[in-house]
């Protein structure tokens, strides 16, 4: 990936710069997205969400290729949910919430099957994995630490849901002063109007919060052979 490479975006060019780009995959869990998990049980129709596995799939592996660094996200708490505010608990169908027995185990707790990630997307040995308790990436995480630790100045952000916990986190990355492109067709929401708003919230203003682009516009860009040295 040369350092002049730019993705086609809105509201203008996304840069990749050399070596300081990585990519976030938000909370591709078993509980949002199989039947039967968490998200399910909220009345939620999860393929909506499973429809952005594969362009994800595809989009993880070229920023492999390209040897970004690769960043998962998990949202679940505690066994003993000592970190999952009262006010969090209280949410949901008063029959199955958090910490509550599951089809996949407890709802959200850590170390459950339903807690970890897809099988499709499942990280790679060696590729962070952020476990966090609230709806942003930064809160209460050493996220910020592991990206600067790595020179990281863009984001290429992808996972689930648009309107929670992916804006949540490029908001925060934001007023971090990272860049952040959110990848449209690999981010979902249960409710199409909810992610349709939350894109156009993103790249509104001139890129408010950062930028967007589906991923057949981001894939050439990682894929793209260094410029050649001058002679």
């Amino acid at each position: 990936m040369s350092p002049s490479v730019t993705v086609a975006a809105d509201p203008g060019p996304f840069p990749l710069p050399e070596a300081r780009v990585a990519l976030l995959v938000i909370d591709m869990q078993r509980d949002f997205l199989l039947p039967g998990g968490f998200g399910e049980s909220l009345g939620n129709d999860v393929t909506r969400l499973q429809r952005i596995v594969a362009p994800l799939a595809r989009l993880l592996g070229a920023a492999r290729a390209a040897e970004l660094l690769v960043v998962h996200t998990r949202e679940g708490h505690l066994p003993d949910l000592s970190d999952c505010p009262p006010a969090k608990l209280r949410r949901g169908n008063p029959s199955q919430r958090i910490g509550d027995p599951g089809p996949y185990g407890r709802i959200l707790v850590r170390g459950e099957f339903g807690h970890d990630i897809v099988d499709e997307l499942a990280p790679l040995p060696g590729e962070p994995v952020i476990d966090k308790p609230g709806k942003g990436a930064f809160h209460a995480t050493g996220l910020a630490e592991l990206l600067d630790g790595h020179g990281i100045t863009h984001l290429l952000v992808t996972g689930v849901t648009t309107e929670v916990c992916v804006h949540t986190t490029v908001r925060e990355a934001n007023d971090r002063g990272y860049e952040c492109l959110v990848v449209a067709d690999c981010v979902g929401s249960y409710f199409p109007e909810f992610h349709r708003v939350g894109l156009q919230m993103v790249s509104a203003q001139g890129g408010i919060f950062g930028w967007v682009a589906d991923s057949t516009a981001v894939l050439p860009a990682l894929l793209a052979s260094p410029a050649p040295s001058p002679v």
